[in-house]
Parts: structure tokens; C-alpha cells; sequence
């Protein structure tokens, strides 16, 4: 016996799955950049929230690409203040 009913995703479903997981994993990215190897950790957040923003269109991706670009920055000039102490 069939229903009626069938079990497929609607658009609405399918567009919520993708989430803002390359937005979280870019502010994430932008916070360790504060501490630990801005240039690598920072630029890698950057790159991540680029991607978020214009192919995945993910809510959170403006506020990753901006942690991590204060990250990168931030990151940098306090390494260069540790380093000329």
C-alpha cells in the first residue's frame, strides 16, 4: 500500500542543510589569528569567508570576513610588537 505522501526535501529543507559552517570555521580562524601565526591562520580565514560569502551566500559570512581580517591585522601588529620588545 502507497501513500500519497512522498518523503522527498523540499527547496526550503535542501537550503537550510548547507548552514554557516564555513562562516564559523572563518570566525574561529580569525579569533586564533589574534595569537597564534596570523599569516597562516588569518589569510586561511579570509579565504574561507571569501568562499561563504560569494558561492555559499551564508548569513554569518560578512561578520567571518570581518573577524578575520582584524584577526589577520591585529595579529600581525602584535607580533611585531612582541617581536621589537
Amino acid at each position: 500500500m502507497t501513500t500519497q505522501y512522498e518523503n522527498r526535501p523540499t527547496d526550503q529543507q535542501a537550503a537550510g542543510t548547507t548552514g554557516n559552517v564555513l562562516s564559523i570555521i572563518a570566525i574561529v580562524l580569525g579569533v586564533v589569528a589574534i595569537i597564534f601565526f596570523p599569516i597562516v591562520f588569518g589569510v586561511i580565514g579570509v579565504i574561507l569567508a571569501v568562499i561563504a560569502k560569494f558561492v555559499r551566500h551564508e548569513r554569518l559570512s560578512t561578520v567571518a570576513l570581518v573577524v578575520s581580517a582584524a584577526g589577520l591585522v591585529l595579529g600581525m601588529i602584535l607580533g611585531a610588537v612582541v617581536a621589537s620588545a
